[in-house]
């Protein structure tokens, strides 16, 4: 090969290399490397280029969507199911940027000791706190500019949310159980998806039964996930002083994990039964949390950080998507149901 050429070839292999990685030899995500030298530390605080932590917000949005679709008075249809599903979405990615921001306002302090995230923008100071506080006040505006294309109920049902945003890192410093609070945070899109599709949660028993239990279904999915996502960080959580359900159950995580799963799904049929689902949502819903559940479960490998990044990575679609098979696979069955018999009526 001609030294003309490989010149050019090493030169464009640089070229890539450098757009990769950053000035202090950290690696950057190749949509990140697309973006302005300016930007990149705020999308790397957003986690742009790690979405999973959106997906786990969102899926609780979808699952009560989805769950509420055929409460609503008509049920809803498809076309309105899809475009609320967009706004929550749109909402996920939004809200979770900002406790990002958030949470490495509050453990900047922190972050510098934990090998995972010393190199957080804040952490390595490419960004300034007061920066940060400005970032996060433009995202939490941007987010109430979602909210709002909502009916006027999800307001209420919204706002409070945000007090539950920015309490988890607190609780990081003060209970060996911060993954609750974040579950109270991240579930809460179980409750949003009813007051979207216009059925009112005061005054319809079975939908607010079904919403708290859903609610409740979230929680213990979060923890657990989060659970996993904490052997990570283990070993630098127990020098920096930061408490979490992994370092309190580290002998029993396993047996923890169980329990989770065995609350989760329970709690997951059990809305069902308030919604009046059908065979669909529990042997696809149901059935397959059981089945994604307990094998990660089995399979995960808690001293291992790539083996437990594995599992919180796809795990999210494993069973999250498991579950929002079933209740889609159901919602079709009664919106196809439902035209059916209008049609009859309409003929007779």
């Amino acid at each position: 090969m001609p030294a003309v050429v490989q010149g050019q070839i090493a030169a464009r292999m640089w070229c890539r290399w450098s757009r990769l990685s950053g000035a202090d030899g950290r690696r950057i995500g190749r949509l990140l490397s697309y973006l302005p030298p300016s930007v990149v530390p705020y999308a790397e605080l957003i986690r742009l280029d790690k979405p999973t932590g959106t997906y786990y917000l969102f899926f609780p949005c979808l699952f009560s969507t989805l769950l509420a679709a055929p409460l609503a008075t008509p049920i809803a249809p498809p076309l309105t199911v899809i475009g609320t599903t967009a706004l929550f979405f749109t909402g996920a990615l939004v809200m979770r940027g900002a406790g990002c921001t958030i949470n490495d306002l509050w453990d900047r302090n922190l972050d510098p000791h934990v090998a995972r995230t010393r190199l957080r923008p804040i952490a390595r100071k490419a960004i300034t706190p007061f920066n940060g506080l400005v970032f996060t006040g433009a995202q939490l505006l941007t987010g109430l500019a979602v909210l709002v294309q909502f009916p006027v109920q999800c307001l209420y049902y919204g706002i409070p949310s945000l007090a539950l945003v920015a309490t988890y890192p607190l609780a990081k410093r003060v209970t060996h159980y911060p993954q609750f609070v974040l579950g109270l945070t991240f579930s809460w899109g179980a409750i949003m998806g009813f007051p979207a599709l216009g059925v009112d949660l005061l005054s319809n028993q079975a939908a607010l039964t079904a919403a708290a239990c859903l609610y409740g279904s979230n929680i213990a999915w979060t923890v657990l996930y989060d659970m996993i996502y904490a052997h990570m960080d283990i070993k630098d959580d127990v020098k920096a002083g930061i408490k979490s359900i992994a370092l309190r159950h580290e002998k029993n995580t396993k047996a923890v994990l169980s329990g989770l799963a065995v609350v989760q799904i329970g709690l997951l049929a059990a809305a069902g039964t308030a919604a009046g689902a059908g065979p669909i949502f529990f042997v696809g819903s149901c059935g397959s949390a059981a089945v994604t559940l307990a094998t990660m479960i089995w399979r995960v490998k808690l001293k291992e950080v790539a083996n437990c990044w594995w599992w919180f990575k796809y795990g999210c679609w494993f069973t999250g998507g498991g579950i929002a098979l079933g209740l889609f696979g159901d919602y079709i069955a009664k919106w196809m149901g439902g035209k059916a018999e209008s049609q009859q009526v309409e003929e007779g």
